[in-house]
């Protein structure tokens, strides 16, 4: 233990962390920058605050505050100690409805403060697109401001007073007023009245510097409002008296489409005098082709508030009649309007791939210009980036002539790097010849601050370095932000990667195969590190469940990016901090569509897990869960489901099986079939219209083939086949009401040949001599990464599908987990064969094949309610639009909740996991199950969902086809 870290444990109340994990998760924001800190410490109240302060300016520490850590610009990270406000400085401390102030800590999620101020018809007026994870502290620091910045300002429009301690523990009220200035600072500023009041840009968005011309008298003397935007190098904010505004009862969006994003932009400026509470613009670059919006090139969003809807939507109507649009339309559905909000949110994550693919990353992310000159400033933009050879997309924030924006530039080498430094000054100078600011929202850091003379001048930037030495005189705080600052293309996050490919298992197909690119994907948006999980998103459960940012989807991005570098975590795939990370990820996929970067932890835990026991033994339930198919088919072979069964009721015996094979002693172990699918599927007698061919029977599975429709492979997956086999019974029964051919996969290898067509079958003779095999998509090892035996499964599997491959029959596959993991763990670990592209493109889920295949059947009418959970794997991979159709079609109303259940195939099984699973039922699954009315129907098309269900709730979960098959009454007993 370091003196530092002893002394600062002694002093301070709150945690200190100086272990490998705590530091790593802070090694970066959402920037390019990346600084390794000392340690990490999270104070519980001012009063360790000033401890921290004391301690580290003894050692001549550095000391960075630190709120949500999605900073653009790097000021979020440090060499010394960072203080983490987000784990107990966090709170409400007090809201009045009457003076429509609240009292907050700095640690506090600004979503928070909006459900607490909402019940009163208040809002805080700044809004980000991180307002589900950025703190008021961090907003405060940086003076955000948010799409509704055109009616509400920015912080600084929004602080009353706040609560700082300097660097050397002074404690100070800050206030209009001169209230708390440090001595020093009103001689400073009324020396230098005639610079403060010429030297500053007039425009809404002028973020950049340090706000000095706050304290002009004809500004009030507000000490407060100068201290915003100082980026934790002032002092270190404790507490902060915020003014709410009043929310609009009401609104509606008006969507106008323009031919490109100069006509969006120049437009913008004069829709400003009708009132609106916002005007954002993006161009198609950045919008989903699957975004349901009027024609065009570009798109403002412009919205309205009222007292009514009627009287939102005629605003929202005035705005269209004002505007010269291509085309345009008005939305006052919320639900339509937070999808159309999530496209503009999600931006920040979606700009940093190109539509090629490339790589973009912020540095100049919002620059901002008077709104007027906008279109202008576009133009010139855009040529400055032809002439460096360089792309962008902007959008962002057109009514404050605010743009936001991801460059392509390489800064993987030195000449990228030095091109990105090249473009930098000449792009400042061109937002300062049209009369702009560096920084528009996201402050300086150190992506600006060393262009900051080129803006205000080497005189202002002076002033700017004595208003610190008055704050700060021993440059504690935040050092190399602002003033004095590190230059722009040092300390590059990318710098420390390997050049070199890194051998790996997955393909990696966005990413060119390269892991390190896919790591890099996660660029500190933090979209998963939320406390709730809002409308369908699954991502990320485990950090809802435990609060900590190291199970967060970014937090393992982070370890994962310092194993790479090796400086911190120097141990590299047999890191046991990253294994730890890892530990908890559920492999739920949500990241994969939740995250506006489409990063896929699960994928990645896989590869990890695969390189980290590579010789190794591995923990019990990887042999116990992850060899399932193994042992169920010995079961079933051997015809002793309920043997095992009889055994599993005997407590003392389930005990030791469940600490013999690493399984959490709370579960309970769930039962066999004793008689499989398949078998169920071999003695079943034929149909009238059905006309079986003996050899296709015996050999490609086929059973039971109707005449007339469409051939269809029905994948007996593991879940199905042991556990469920009534799920398969239902959907033979519903796909063959519907007119559709049901076959089963091959168990021999087909040399040649059709399935299913009633012809003769060649087999190849060696197949014969190797006994029959059973397909299977390799889950449950790709999950423990076993990808080895993961890749042998596979291929045997796409050996077995040859024949089905060769017709034009889909795969339906009735358990979401395992027809994701053939849609993308598939190809994306064959990659090298061609035929895992081709089945994966044959997958459908049981209601793909219905609107597909039969899309002229009739399901039965059932008129209930449906509860239950969309399984993650289909909201992440799959998607569940057929599914809500067939439901509608059947009279089956109401809407499953997101999230995951928790379960998550073996993860809620595994020792020591019992608690988070738990956890992750209750945030939506277990409450919308508890809270349905009498007669709802519990749908969980997932097995793991119907166990979480039944050993959680004592609740039956069922498969959609259960149900559709239950609507076609009783089943003919001679089949």
């Amino acid at each position: 233990m370091t003196d530092l870290e002893a002394e600062l444990r002694g002093a301070v109340r709150g945690d200190v962390r100086f272990d490998v994990t705590a530091r790593a998760l802070v090694t970066m924001d959402a920037s390019n920058y990346r600084r390794v800190p000392l340690g990490v410490v999270a104070p519980r109240d001012a009063d360790d605050v000033a401890a921290v302060l004391e301690v580290c300016r003894s050692h001549g520490v550095p000391v960075v505050p630190r709120g949500g850590g999605t900073s653009i610009a790097g000021q979020a990270t440090g060499t010394g100690v960072v203080l983490d406000f987000t784990r107990h400085l966090n709170r409400l401390v007090s809201l009045d409805p009457e003076a429509r102030t609240a009292v907050v800590q700095p640690g506090l999620v600004l979503d928070r403060l909006q459900e607490a101020a909402a019940p009163h018809g208040l809002r805080f007026g700044p809004d980000p697109s991180t307002h589900s994870r950025c703190t008021l502290g961090g907003m405060i620091g940086n003076n955000a401001c948010g799409a509704h910045s055109v009616a509400w300002g920015t912080t600084a429009d929004s602080v009353r007073e706040l609560s700082v301690l300097t660097a050397r523990g002074e404690r100070l009220r800050l206030a209009a007023g001169w209230a708390g200035a440090p001595e020093g600072l009103r001689e400073l500023a009324d020396s230098e009245r005639a610079r403060l009041r010429t030297g500053f840009p007039e425009l809404p968005r002028r973020i950049s510097g340090y706000a000095l011309d706050a304290l002009l008298p004809e500004k009030g003397a507000d000490v407060a409002r100068s201290f915003c935007g100082s980026e934790g190098t002032l002092g270190v904010l404790t507490e902060a008296v915020v003014r709410l505004v009043e929310a609009p009862c009401a609104r509606a969006l008006a969507v106008l489409a323009y031919a490109d994003e100069s006509a969006a932009a120049e437009a913008a400026a004069g829709l400003l005098p009708l009132g609106p509470l916002t005007v954002e613009g993006m161009a198609a670059d950045l919008v989903p082709a699957t975004a349901d919006l009027p024609r065009g090139g570009a798109w403002l969003f412009v919205e309205t508030g009222g007292g009514t809807e009627a009287e939102a939507r005629a605003r929202a109507e005035a705005v269209v009649r004002a505007a010269d649009v291509v085309d345009a339309r008005v939305v006052t559905d919320p639900a339509g309007q937070r999808v159309l909000w999530r496209i503009r949110e999600d931006a920040s994550g979606t700009a940093t791939r190109m539509p090629d693919g490339c790589e973009a990353w912020p540095g100049w992310e919002d620059c901002a210009v008077p709104p007027a000159r906008l279109g202008a400033y576009l133009r010139d933009f855009r040529g400055l980036l032809s002439a460096h050879g360089l792309r962008g997309t902007p959008y962002g924030h057109f009514g404050d002539g605010c743009i936001h924006v991801r460059i392509d530039f390489d800064l993987l080498t030195p000449a990228g790097v030095g091109r990105f430094r090249r473009f930098s000054e000449e792009l400042a100078d061109l937002v300062v010849a049209h009369g702009g600011s560096l920084s528009g929202e996201h402050g300086d850091g150190q992506a600006r601050a060393e262009l900051l003379p080129r803006m205000y001048g080497p005189e202002l930037v002076g002033v700017f370095e004595r208003a610190k030495g008055i704050w700060d005189p021993d440059d504690l705080l935040n050092p190399g932000m602002l003033v004095r600052p590190a230059p722009l293309d040092t300390h590059l996050r990318f710098s420390v990667l390997p050049s070199a490919p890194v051998d790996v298992a997955f393909g990696y197909p966005a990413d060119g195969g390269d892991f390190p690119a896919a790591v890099r994907r996660c660029v500190g948006v933090a979209k998963c590190c939320t406390a709730s999980g809002a409308g369908t998103s699954v991502m990320c459960p485990s950090f809802r469940a435990t609060g900590e940012e190291e199970h967060s989807t970014r937090g393992r991005a982070r370890l994962l990016h310092e194993m790479l570098a090796g400086e911190l975590v120097t141990d590299g795939w047999r890191s046991t901090e990253v294994r730890d990370a890892l530990d908890l990820c559920l492999s739920c996929k949500g990241c994969r569509s939740d995250c506006p970067v489409g990063v896929d932890m699960a994928t990645y835990k896989a590869e990890f897990l695969h390189h980290h026991y590579a010789g190794r033994r591995r923990p019990a339930a990887h042999y116990a869960m992850g060899w399932l198919p193994v042992w169920l088919r010995a079961v079933a072979r051997t015809r002793t489901a309920a043997v095992v069964n009889a055994l599993a009721s005997v407590r003392p015996l389930a005990r030791i099986a469940r600490r013999l094979g690493g399984i959490a002693p709370q579960r309970e172990v769930p039962r066999l079939a004793t008689e499989t699918f398949s078998r169920w599927w071999g003695r079943r007698k034929p149909a009238p219209t059905a006309a079986p061919d003996a050899a296709t029977r015996d050999t490609a599975g086929a059973g039971d083939v109707r005449a007339g429709g469409d051939l269809v492979i029905l994948w007996p997956d593991t879940f199905t086949e042991h556990l469920s086999p009534a799920v398969g019974r239902a959907a033979v029964r519903v796909l063959e009401a519907a007119g559709l051919r049901v076959a089963l996969p091959p168990t021999l290898r087909l040399r040649a040949a059709p399935v299913g067509d009633g012809r003769t079958v060649a087999l190849d003779p060696v197949s014969l001599l190797r006994g029959r095999g059973r397909v299977c998509c390799g889950l449950t090892y790709v999950s423990t990464g076993q990808l080895d035996r993961a890749r042998t499964v596979m291929r045997r599997t796409l050996d077995l599908m040859e024949p089905v491959l060769d017709t034009a029959a889909p795969v339906v596959v009735l358990e979401p987990s395992c027809a994701a993991a053939l849609r993308t763990d598939l190809p994306e670990l064959l990659h090298d064969d061609p035929r895992a592209a081709r089945l994966a493109a044959r997958v459908l889920t049981f209601a793909e094949t219905l609107r597909r295949h039969a899309p002229d059947w009739t399901p039965p009418r059932l008129d209930r309610p449906v509860a239950g959970q969309t399984h993650c794997h289909q909201h992440a991979v799959l998607g569940d639009t057929a599914d809500r159709r067939l439901r509608a079609a059947a009279g089956l109303t109401g809407e499953l909740s997101g999230g995951c259940c928790g379960l998550a195939g073996d993860f809620g099984f595994g020792k020591g996991h019992f608690e988070v699973s738990r956890a992750c039922a209750e945030e939506h699954l277990l409450p919308s199950v508890r809270g349905a009315a009498d007669g709802t129907v519990i749908l969980a098309d997932g097995f793991s969902c119907r166990t979480q269900l039944e050993q959680l709730a004592g609740v039956r979960g069922r498969h959609l086809a259960e149900v559709l098959a239950d609507g076609l009454g009783p089943e003919n007993p001679v089949r």
